[in-house]
């Protein structure tokens, strides 16, 4: 689906800046009721249905820093770039209407390569049914930067914070996670044997999850509506992005609560254990430290624990105690260890 098929290369001057965005964003149509006007204008045009909150957020994602081109295909690039702003939206138990999408661009890439990062956006606004409402062009002097902005709405009452969370709350998790980091350890080493050697083939079979769930990640859109539907309403919420300690770290400080998470709940997939091994790393400390993996991570009263047991998109990791109590991750040995947040820091130097 992701494969580029066209080799001839236009330059990006030859259209020009507007030019360039009206043949980028020809195909994107209009979905939502709530759009009034979408690109083409100074400026989009958004309502709010009746009683619904707007929810707006914002994510950069620079080259050399979030992403390496030498195995991120673009068109997946495109729809990994939307996936992780939307899943920022259903993290607030938020419906997803729009988004806009920036990029500033060097010379290096044609036309053609921005067609499939283009076609990258329209696929994952597709399935999400989201609309392209506006964004800029621009150029770089050192790489590609992508800036996307997404709005959703949410009723008042279904909103969801990370500070809700009350001491006894179960904290749980949809899906697995891990598995993101893994495909990224073993994309950066089929980089280094490419290196020594042009000519080699790398035979990824076995590790086609964990490499999907980092190059083509999905968001968890129909949580907020399977929550409705068992009649649970969150207490906190937020996705997992920098690794589950850094997220569930971020709860306990918002909702002023302590937090006990045990190993042994910690949801994974057997391609994320096997690799483990392989990599000789422990499978714990990527769970807690990985990253990208855009899981929801959601706190629920008791009361409600019934209307999701036995759930197989949902697992309670967890439970929330008294704020002096601290966070601890409890072992598979009983032991108490203080959660530290030890996830992904686009800020630090040596990233």
């Amino acid at each position: 689906m992701f494969d580029n098929k066209n080799d001839s290369k236009t330059s990006i001057s030859e259209l020009g800046e507007f030019g360039l965005i009206d043949h980028l964003t020809k195909n994107f149509k209009i979905k939502q009721d709530t759009t009034v006007k979408g690109i083409g204008d100074d400026a989009a045009v958004i309502t709010s249905e009746e009683n619904n909150q707007i929810v707006v957020t914002t994510d950069m994602l620079v080259e050399g820093v979030h992403f390496d081109l030498s195995y991120m295909p673009l068109k997946h690039l495109g729809y990994k770039t939307v996936v992780v702003n939307l899943s920022d939206v259903f993290a607030m138990n938020a419906k997803a209407n729009q988004i806009t999408v920036s990029i500033a661009v060097s010379n290096r890439f044609p036309v053609e390569a921005l067609e499939e990062l283009y076609a990258g956006i329209e696929t994952a606004a597709s399935i999400y049914n989201v609309d392209v409402v506006g964004g800029d062009t621009t150029s770089s002097t050192t790489g590609l930067v992508i800036s996307v902005t997404a709005l959703g709405q949410v009723s008042k009452e279904n909103i969801t914070y990370r500070s809700g969370a009350k001491e006894n709350d179960l904290l749980v998790l949809t899906g697995d996670v891990g598995a993101a980091y893994l495909g990224l350890q073993v994309l950066e080493r089929e980089k280094q044997v490419f290196k020594v050697n042009p000519k080699s083939q790398p035979d990824l079979d076995k590790y086609t999850y964990i490499i999907e769930r980092q190059l083509k990640p999905e968001a968890r859109q129909g949580i907020s509506v399977l929550l409705k539907d068992l009649d649970v309403k969150p207490t906190s919420m937020i996705d997992v992005s920098d690794g589950l300690s850094s997220e569930i770290i971020h709860i306990c400080k918002n909702s002023k609560v302590g937090c006990n998470l045990y190993e042994d709940k910690i949801p994974l997939d057997p391609q994320v254990i096997s690799t483990c091994e392989e990599f000789e790393m422990d499978s714990t400390t990527i769970a807690l430290s990985g990253g990208e993996d855009y899981e929801l991570l959601f706190t629920i009263s008791t009361e409600d624990f019934p209307k999701i047991k036995g759930n197989p998109h949902l697992t309670v990791i967890g439970h929330m105690t008294q704020e002096s109590e601290g966070m601890h991750l409890i072992t598979r040995a009983n032991t108490k260890i203080p959660l530290v947040a030890r996830g992904w820091n686009s800020m630090q130097e040596d990233n």
